[in-house]
């Protein structure tokens, strides 16, 4: 009797798909990081394109480069946001004046702004869900552009460039108000509603251009799952849900 040829093992169903996923995750990543770069782009150009604003000390100048980070809290998630604001001043950081505190103060104030609104926006992919996440976020850099400034910015200012004495920052406040004669009151009165308007402001800006700009992430969104079926999404969907 002649010996039965062995078959070839059939690959299994793993081993046929295996590749795929990897393939998809991969150009889900690639898609992601060039949206981020674009928006690090954009956010670069915007941090120097600052100006002074009336009935606030000068060295408080308001800029929108916490537009794109915004942006792409809402369209990546709010990890991105952080990192496109991370690079944002780690980019500026040779081309500043404040030897790097004004970057610190920055990062720290926008990071904080967009990761709460990233964070509260995935959660509640809706249009009042966007609003309310505008808002906390605003609220929440307000608050801690108080603790910041408090403990550790203005200290570092003041040893960098007063020898230590705060009177002299705090001179700057009482220059336009009196009754600011001290630090605290000084963050309170001009510091909190600069910072929380700056907020506000960005807020209405994103809630004006991010559905327009969605489409384009939507397109993107498209091509991908032409590509590869098992396509995880670049970006959340725009007020996907209705408002009850």
């Amino acid at each position: 009797m002649s010996k039965k040829q062995k078959k070839s093992p059939k690959p299994t169903a793993p081993e046929v798909t295996a590749s795929r996923p990897a393939s998809s995750r991969k150009k889900t990543a690639v898609a992601k990081l060039t949206i981020a770069a674009m928006l690090t782009a954009v956010a670069v150009v915007l941090q120097y394109l600052e100006f002074p604003i009336p009935l606030v000390p000068s060295f408080l100048k308001l800029d929108f480069s916490d537009l794109p980070e915004l942006i792409g809290a809402f369209v990546l998630g709010p990890i991105y946001g952080v990192i496109i604001c991370l690079i944002k001043n780690i980019i500026h950081l040779p081309f500043g004046s404040s030897i790097g505190v004004g970057e610190f103060s920055n990062f720290l104030l926008g990071a904080v702004f967009v990761f709460v609104a990233g964070v509260i926006y995935q959660f509640h992919t809706t249009k009042k869900g966007a609003l309310i996440a505008c808002l906390v976020g605003a609220l929440s850099m307000a608050a801690a552009s108080i603790v910041s400034n408090y403990y550790v910015v203005y200290p570092i200012y003041a040893e960098l460039w007063a020898k230590g004495d705060m009177d002299i920052i705090i001179n700057m406040y009482k220059a336009i108000l009196p009754a600011s004669d001290n630090l605290i009151k000084s963050l309170l009165i001009f510091n909190v509603p600069f910072t929380f308007g700056k907020g506000l402001i960005v807020s209405v800006m994103t809630m004006l251009i991010y559905k327009p700009l969605s489409r384009l992430f939507e397109r993107l969104n498209r091509r991908l799952a032409k590509s590869s079926a098992d396509a995880s999404p670049v970006s959340q969907k725009p007020f996907q849900k209705k408002d009850n």
